[in-house]
Formats: C-alpha cells, structure tokens, sequence
C-alpha cells in the first residue's frame, strides 16, 4: 500500500467558493458515459443561453460536474486524429475484445481501461478562467501534484499536452496521463485519462496521442505494485479542488 503525503492547500479565502457536483461512476460503457456527459454539457450550454434573455436577477447559475469512471477495454479517436494510428482491424478489434470510437473531442487517439482514471470535468469557465490552455494545464498540474505524493516526478514536455515521466530525456519520456477535450461557449466536457494499474499491452496496437517515438507507463509499472485506486482518486480530488479552489460535493 502507498501512502499519500501531505496535500498543498490554498491559503484560506472568505469568498464564496464555487462547488462542484462529483459522482464515480464506477466501470461503465464509454457510449454510456458520454451520452451522460454530452447531456450535462448540452444543459449547461443551454442554460447559458437562456440567461441572455433574462434580467440578471432571474438567472440561473451553470452548474460544474466532475465524473470519475472507468471503461471497459475502448480505442477513442479524437477529431484532429488520424485513424490510421489504430493498428488494429474491425477483426483484430473484436478479437482483442475493444471497441473503437471516433468522437469529438481535440487530439488523437487513445486508450481507456480498467485501472484507468478517467475524469470527465463539465466545467463552464466563465465561473474560472475563459482559457483553454490555463484549463489543460490546471489539469495537468493536479496529476503532476497527485503523482509527487506518490514519489513520483512529472512534468510537461513542451508543445504536447500530457503529464511525462523524465520529460527532459527525449529517449526516456513516457506518457502517464492523456487530455484532450471539446470546448464550446467556454463550457467543457471530456478531460483525461490517467494510468494508475493500466495494462499497457493494449497501447501496442495504437500509436498513442500520434506520438511514435515515445512511450506509456502508469503508476503500477513506476512503483512496482498495484495501487489503491481509491487513494489515488481521493488524492487527484484534493489537487483539483485546490488548483480549481472549488469545493466537491456528491451527487
């Protein structure tokens, strides 16, 4: 077992801190959870919309939503991607047991499975910061903080999103957490997938991100064991709502 260290806190503020609606959906079908998410992002934008029309007094906030999940064995691929960066076949991807996903979000292609942390931040940014690189950066930050406290270092690599492993050596740099998300009226869905006790195996049949001459990793292979995915979670929500300074409330 991995024990967690101390978490960095903001200092403490007297404003009003903007609350977040979390829910853990468990293992869940990736066409299943993005109907789920498509629906709060629609509603979100829809609510937006409607405010235009009314007088201040009678708007309705947005609401931000943050899902966690897990998927079965799935290939997604962004709308920027090539498909030919999946390696497999309509054959060889019913053989291998995974389903395959061209969708609407920004980068190329990946994979999600079990072991997986998946997070799906609806957020309108008009409550935070109207930047999608602050925004990706932010989330990237909360995976870097989440990883130091298991002892691992992380970083950036300049012009790809992604949290790296020895970052600065082109021949060692290893991808431990994908992004890419779809932004529209400064409201966002989709997010990252972070790699906790993933089997890598299955990014041998793609090239990951587009990117060929680097690899993957997750935190199991870096620590030598299996982690507590629910320590993992619970510290990757300690890291967002600090970075965010918002407060995670269930349901």
């Amino acid at each position: 077992m991995w024990a967690a260290f101390a978490t960095r806190h903001s200092s403490p503020t007297f404003a009003p801190v903007r609350q977040v609606h979390f829910r853990d959906l468990g293992l869940i079908d990736y066409a299943t959870a993005w109907d789920l998410q498509t629906k709060l992002f629609q509603a979100t934008i829809d609510r937006k919309i409607a405010n235009r029309n009314l007088p201040e007094q009678e708007q309705v906030l947005t609401e931000d939503h943050l899902l966690f999940c897990e998927h079965p064995h799935v290939y997604t691929l962004g709308k920027s991607g090539k498909q030919s960066h999946l390696l497999l076949n309509e054959q060889g991807l019913r053989e291998k047991g995974v389903q395959f996903f061209p969708i609407d979000r920004g980068g190329d292609i990946t994979y999600h499975g079990p072991g997986q942390i998946v997070g799906y931040p609806i957020f309108d940014l008009d409550h935070h910061f109207t930047d999608i690189h602050r925004f990706l950066r932010t989330l990237e930050e909360a995976v870097i903080g989440t990883l130091e406290a298991y002892g691992i270092k992380a970083g950036r690599i300049e012009g790809l999103t992604g949290v790296w492993l020895d970052w600065n050596d082109p021949f060692k740099a290893r991808k431990i957490c994908a992004f890419g998300i779809r932004a529209s009226r400064w409201v966002t869905m989709h997010g990252f997938a972070f790699n906790v006790n993933t089997d890598l195996s299955y990014f041998e049949n793609i090239i990951p991100c587009g990117i060929a001459d680097k690899g993957v990793t997750c935190m199991a292979k870096e620590l030598g064991g299996l982690v507590d995915m629910e320590e993992v979670k619970n510290r990757l929500k300690l890291e967002l709502a600090d970075l965010f300074d918002v407060e995670l409330i269930e349901g």
